[in-house]
């Protein structure tokens, strides 16, 4: 992956319905994935896992992970299903209005033209839910050639086809992108199978239609997207459907020499979970269907607004974001198989912030910084149950302001070297699924709090980097997180717990809290050289030292390491041309041990994958290849339950593929 900072450019009008990088910028730690990356990777999720630092909640990627354990987060600070990270496409938000989560199967490479990495809070434009960074897609402006894709087949019944064009009528560029892909995947435990084991299956589509015209100087956008996905959950019973459509509409002027630019967004999101749970006894022979969460609809809708100048030594813009969230989960309750009830649970969310932010050149230093405010509101919340127990707990609506900010300062001490450093604050406040829905992973069952208080990012960084040959960078940060929302053990099965029921033998009652603070400092850094045309070599590394303090509401957690946080990543990889026609690329991906508890007794080792694959191009449009993820058959594992069941990621895997690309 390339590590080009971003550099101030001169105003330019712009094809695409988007503001171009703000000048201030270089000040802080932020990579640009190489589009090489994203064309030879099928799951967008896994190219931008080559950028240091960027992690999913679980190891397993999109091809086998349920839509909950999806969410993202940036530099190692903690692991959260619900992503510490914002995700956006064009500006609007593609984290899942009820869970936070991001369905990486409904963003397929072919339609992302570049992928930008913000590491630290991203206060400032990017608001609510840029705790730990953001990660910042945008689609292409134009398709080389009017259409590009591709499809692929390989073992465990893989197949999968995707593509985008562009159809162009005057100021009027019509694009249209769609995939579809199936697995019949592989069955994640090895020790201590049963025949109650199933493999992690996949059916999956998604389509997107986006029409942009030029208005004047201005550039107007809608887009429509829809995306559903089927998994198999590794076991008897266990079952996910997610499936959605999100729509926008975007307006925008780029700046200019004495020219104000400014930029106007609306976007609504719909989207569903059905998700079935069983529970496995000791042999794993047999499941009995724990619960049956059979819909979870939520709702979406925002806008954002931003008036910006740029001019030669100076920039300012000022902006706005609302965003309002609706959700509830709707579940048939179990008892060792048996129907005890049904629960609805879920309510609404408001968030809304303005912010300021500017910069100027000064003898040769860039100074940026801005403030933002926020205010949230939880709204309508509701837990009802029937049956065996009887809930109708309605707790009334709360609120607050969150204040946050960032301030970075850069000093090019020549073309090829340059210093910055940086501070920032950032909030994220409770998804509605931590708020309101308990959950279950085989034995072990999670409880939602909806008192939960938003969580708190304060940090700084030093870095420096270099664009000579050999294109560098690192940082040194520091990171705190406040108010920190962990899954806390209240207690172990077997045993009757309120609300949760019956936990069986195994498996471990979790309740969400405000566990005091995560405290994480650590060091990135990455290189990439290229020899000639033929040659491109780049390496990553990212190193966190992250500890828990429980403060006084889990002490217990007190200088352990977060869940589902490793500490150190290594990426390395390789794009080789030996003749024209032949391309050769490799990664290698490495992960230290992790923990899947709080109290760090459940050890998930370390893992490492070799990823290879040679492309040949037949005509001067149309390649063919062949592909091998976890090239040497690793056993990485991906999960350990409290009855010491080590789940695995996939096998090695082959697929054989046909491109399209100009």
């Amino acid at each position: 992956m390339p590590i080009d900072q971003p550099v101030a450019v001169a105003p330019v009008v712009v094809q695409a319905a988007r503001l171009p990088a703000a000048a201030g910028d270089p000040a802080f730690s932020i990579m640009r994935l190489d589009p090489t990356v994203l064309s030879v990777n099928e799951r967008l999720d896994d190219a931008l896992s080559s950028a240091p630092g960027f992690s999913l909640f679980r190891r397993t990627s999109s091809l086998g992970a349920n839509p909950t354990t999806q969410g993202v987060s940036l530099r190692g600070i903690a692991g959260s299903g619900a992503s510490r990270a914002l995700v956006t496409l064009d500006g609007a938000p593609q984290n899942d209005p009820f869970g936070g989560w991001v369905i990486w199967t409904g963003l397929p490479p072919e339609a992302i033209a570049s992928a930008t990495l913000v590491r630290g809070s991203g206060a400032g434009p990017y608001g609510a839910g840029a705790l730990t960074g953001v990660v910042a897609l945008e689609q292409p402006s134009h398709v080389d050639g009017g259409a590009a894709g591709e499809i692929a087949v390989g073992d465990r019944g893989y197949e999968r086809a995707a593509g985008v064009a562009e159809v162009d009528e005057g100021p009027t560029r019509i694009f249209l992108d769609a995939s579809g892909e199936h697995s019949d995947g592989w069955i994640p435990v090895i020790q201590g199978r049963g025949a109650a084991d199933r493999p992690l299956t996949l059916r999956d589509w998604s389509a997107a239609e986006r029409v942009e015209t030029d208005v004047g100087r201005a550039v107007l956008s809608e887009r429509v997207a829809a995306y559903e996905e089927d998994r198999g959950a590794g076991v008897l019973y266990a079952n996910s459907r997610a499936r959605g459509v999100q729509g926008s509409l975007t307006l925008v002027s780029p700046p200019g020499p004495g020219v104000l630019g400014w930029r106007l967004q609306t976007w609504v999101t719909r989207s569903d979970l059905a998700n079935t749970s069983a529970s496995v006894p000791a042999g794993r022979n047999t499941a009995t269907l724990a619960n049956n969460q059979y819909a979870t609809p939520a709702t979406g809708v925002g806008v954002n607004a931003a008036v910006r100048r740029a001019e030669a030594a100076y920039s300012w813009e000022f902006g706005l974001d609302v965003r309002d969230y609706e959700g509830e989960s709707r579940e048939h309750l179990y008892n060792q198989g048996a129907p005890t009830g049904s629960r609805v649970s879920g309510g609404g969310e408001l968030v809304a912030g303005v912010y300021a932010e500017g910069s100027r050149d000064l003898a040769g230093f860039l100074l940026t910084g801005g403030v933002r405010l926020d205010g949230w509101e939880d709204y309508a919340s509701r837990l009802i149950q029937t049956g065996n127990t009887v809930i109708n707990e309605r707790p009334g609506d709360r609120g607050g302001v969150a204040p946050t900010g960032r301030i970075g300062l850069r000093r090019d001490l020549s073309q090829a070297l340059y210093l910055r450093a940086a501070a920032y604050a950032g909030f994220r406040p409770a998804t509605l699924n931590e708020l309101h829905r308990p959950f279950r992973v085989g034995n072990d069952v999670t409880e939602a709090n909806a008192a939960l208080s938003p969580e708190r990012l304060y940090g700084a960084e030093v870095g420096v980097g270099g664009q000579g040959p050999v294109r560098w960078d690192g940082d040194v940060f520091y990171n705190q997180l406040a108010n920190a929302i962990t899954n806390v053990t209240i207690g172990k099965g077997p045993g009757t717990f309120p609300l949760a029921g019956y936990v069986p033998a195994g498996g471990t009652l979790y309740e969400r809290e405000n566990a005091g603070a995560v405290n994480a400092y650590g060091v990135e850094g990455e290189a990439g050289r290229a020899f000639g045309p033929t040659l491109d070599l780049r390496a990553a590394f990212t190193y966190t030292h992250a500890r828990v303090d429980g403060g006084a509401r889990a002490p217990q957690l007190t200088g352990l390491r977060p869940a589902e946080t490793p500490a150190a990543t290594v990426t390395a990889d390789l794009a080789w041309r030996p003749v024209d026609v032949l391309t050769l690329t490799g990664e290698v991906r490495y992960e230290s041990a992790r923990f899947d508890d709080d109290q760090n007794t459940r050890k998930i080792d370390a893992g490492a994958g070799v990823n290879a694959r040679a492309e040949w191009r037949l005509a001067k449009a149309v390649g063919v290849y062949v592909a091998a993820d976890n090239l040497f058959n690793a056993r990485i594992e991906t999960g350990r339950s409290a009855a010491n069941i080590v789940t695995y990621d996939a096998p090695r895997m082959v697929r054989v593929g046909l491109t399209l690309r100009r």
